[in-house]
């Protein structure tokens, strides 16, 4: 199959081109009009499918629900955003109810589904802060076991691929050593880590923040907290959910600017609620939340942040249009980066030959017109 269009990403930049798919992959890229076209998109943006490594779920359904239907509903209908990779999240809960809900994730892997490609899973708690811990459920939130994430690492057949950690409750940082050292990305977050304390994680292996500004120790001049290790820690991704309420536009443009094109990764940090209408309550972590009418999620008892409902390609929108991002900054953060630090950079976030064929056209209204999910199309 071969689709063109006058605006198609490459090398960091739009030219005009062409784009030959086969099977899962890209086999060609070339000039515009060089060869008859099954698609031509015209003036649409062609760019690299986008990658959400922190997502707990879609349309009521959850990643700690474990019921391998709702999974592969989400990866069916997630593409409908241009989200072609993701790491399903888990939520701080029970040793049972994370044990089941790596496993249906392990087992749905190994039996096939089609849609978006499950990059990993991320694992967000049980190992956090009770003051940072937001809507994770306090009860469940526990000091940092390494015996017992090797027991979820064996449950999830090694698919977890990033874990949220409160460093400052790993005593000799022996989980973040070892995680880090077994092809898990660490990501400090729900953590009231002092500057120096993230330091030295960052020292044993730890090399990601989790929501940026949110659920961690803020900054003051005379005490960076992990938000002042955020900015200053260049080489650490940070993850950031870019729905302009977690955090306020103009502080999504700082951090942009500060960290650069190659380190911010755009989240979604999205709930079950995603996809449903205004007023509608759920269960997340044990606890109730409603959709207000701006999209986000909150605890009804504390009227407190719980999450997000936002859709990936509105991020970008959001980034760019608002925030006022350059364009390659707040798309390698959908793209690229969050491929690099899964460390599938290798098959991608871009569009090259080789690369899995994970593409996806936008009109200027950042509508996605078509997603193509390793070769197959979907809308």
């Amino acid at each position: 199959m071969i689709i063109q269009s006058k605006r198609v990403w490459i090398a960091g930049q739009f030219m005009a081109a062409q784009i030959e798919m086969s099977g899962e992959k890209i086999v060609d890229v070339l000039e515009y009009d060089t060869k008859p076209v099954d698609v031509d998109y015209g003036n649409d943006r062609i760019v690299p499918g986008f990658i959400d490594i922190h997502t707990h779920g879609y349309d009521t359904w959850d990643t700690n629900d474990a019921t391998p239907e709702g999974l592969r509903k989400w990866m069916r209908e997630i593409v409908k955003e241009g989200v072609t990779g993701i790491c399903p999240t888990t939520i701080t809960q029970s040793h049972e109810v994370l044990s089941n809900a790596v496993k249906n994730v392990a087992n749905v892997v190994e039996e096939g589904y089609e849609g978006a490609e499950i990059l990993g899973i991320h694992f967000e708690g049980p190992y956090l802060d009770q003051k940072f811990k937001g809507a994770q459920p306090e009860q469940y939130c526990v000091t940092p076991n390494l015996e017992e994430f090797k027991q979820y690492q064996k449950d999830a057949k090694g698919l977890i691929k990033v874990i949220t950690v409160a460093a400052e409750h790993d005593k000799g940082y022996k989980l973040i050593e070892y995680a880090s050292q077994h092809g898990v990305l660490v990501s400090q977050g729900h953590s009231g880590a002092t500057y120096e304390e993230a330091r030295m994680a960052v020292a044993h292996g730890a090399m990601s923040m989790t929501h940026v500004f949110n659920g961690m120790s803020p900054f003051h001049h005379r005490a960076p907290g992990l938000v002042g290790a955020a900015f200053r820690m260049r080489d650490v991704y940070g993850e950031v959910i870019c729905d302009g309420h977690h955090s306020n536009v103009n502080s999504l443009n700082n951090y942009y600017m500060a960290k650069g094109r190659d380190h911010v990764i755009m989240i979604s940090d999205s709930l079950m609620a995603k996809g449903c209408p205004c007023g509608s309550k759920h269960i997340f972590g044990g606890n109730e939340i409603e959709v207000y009418p701006d999209g986000t999620a909150h605890l009804t008892s504390t009227k407190g942040l719980a999450g997000s409902t936002l859709r990936i390609n509105r991020g970008l929108q959001i980034v760019v249009e608002e925030a006022g991002v350059p364009f390659d900054y707040a798309l390698n953060s959908c793209t690229l980066n969050p491929a690099r630090a899964l460390k599938v950079d290798d098959r991608k976030g871009k569009l090259n030959v080789g690369y899995d064929a994970d593409i996806v056209v936008l009109n200027d209204q950042y509508d996605v017109v078509q997603t193509y999910a390793r070769g197959k199309a979907y809308l």
